[in-house]
């Protein structure tokens, strides 16, 4: 049976953060996660998990100026000092949370004669990173984003990320597979999961284009969400999509 988790970055926005833990509880969720947690403590964050009896399953590594059009930090040589510095940040918030994963947004690249400078930065970031969180026996994820959405997005395919996982060939790295954006990218998320889910730490999903709850596209998601109950994956899978109409008008799918 699929273990879903609803994140909180992007469903339930009708309330502030720290009233959504209650919101997904009373949905039905067991679990949630969160792109970005900083802007609570940690201290918050783990009395409100334990108030509604959620699991924290995920979130992500601070990436700096990514979402406001920016380069982000973990690929730009120059920022390494940053990215060292939200990766302790992370470290603080997981020592309390215990998460099961930490994402990484691997960034992107505005200069095209820079992309191998900014892809060796980004795995040496990325190994930084793993060993600094497999020490709380965590695991790190990272992610690939279709680059339509953020054109120059240097990890944009399944194939760079499984790529990036046998260069670096660590146990505790996996990927974590948006639905989204690899159909967006043509990739084909049921074969992709059935070939590859012992690679997959985490499966987050929205319907596409759109980017909406399932049943707003074109993805036939009562297959998709088959598939991977049929394959060896046995991570969680998050809702991460932007609602048409009300959050809780859009969890039919749930």
């Amino acid at each position: 049976m699929l273990k879903f988790t609803a994140n909180l970055s992007m469903l339930f926005t009708e309330v502030d953060l720290i009233n959504r833990f209650k919101a997904a509880k009373q949905s039905g969720f067991d679990a949630v996660e969160i792109q970005f947690p900083f802007s609570l403590s940690a201290e918050t964050l783990k009395k409100t998990l334990e108030e509604q009896q959620l699991k924290l399953i995920l979130f992500n590594v601070d990436a700096g100026d990514l979402l406001n059009g920016g380069e982000g930090l973990a690929c730009v040589p120059e920022k390494t000092d940053q990215f060292r510095q939200a990766v302790a940040q992370s470290l603080k918030y997981a020592a309390l949370l215990k998460p099961e994963a930490i994402n990484i947004l691997p960034g992107r690249c505005f200069n095209k004669t820079r992309k191998q400078a900014y892809l060796k930065t980004f795995k040496e970031n990325l190994s930084f990173a793993v060993e600094a969180f497999s020490s709380l026996g965590i695991k790190t994820v990272f992610e690939a984003i279709n680059s339509h959405d953020m054109p120059g997005f240097i990890i944009h395919n399944g194939q760079q990320m499984l790529n990036v996982l046998k260069q670096l060939n660590h146990p505790d790295l996996l990927m974590q597979y948006d639905i989204y954006h690899m159909h967006m990218m043509g990739d084909k998320p049921d074969e992709f999961i059935t070939r590859h889910a012992d690679k997959i730490g985490h499966i987050q999903f929205a319907d596409c284009p759109g980017r909406g709850q399932p049943g707003t596209g074109q993805i036939n998601f009562e297959r998709l969400f088959s598939v991977i109950e049929r394959s060896t994956y046995t991570g969680w899978t998050g809702a991460e999509y932007k609602p048409v109409g009300t959050t809780s008008e859009s969890l039919k799918w749930f």
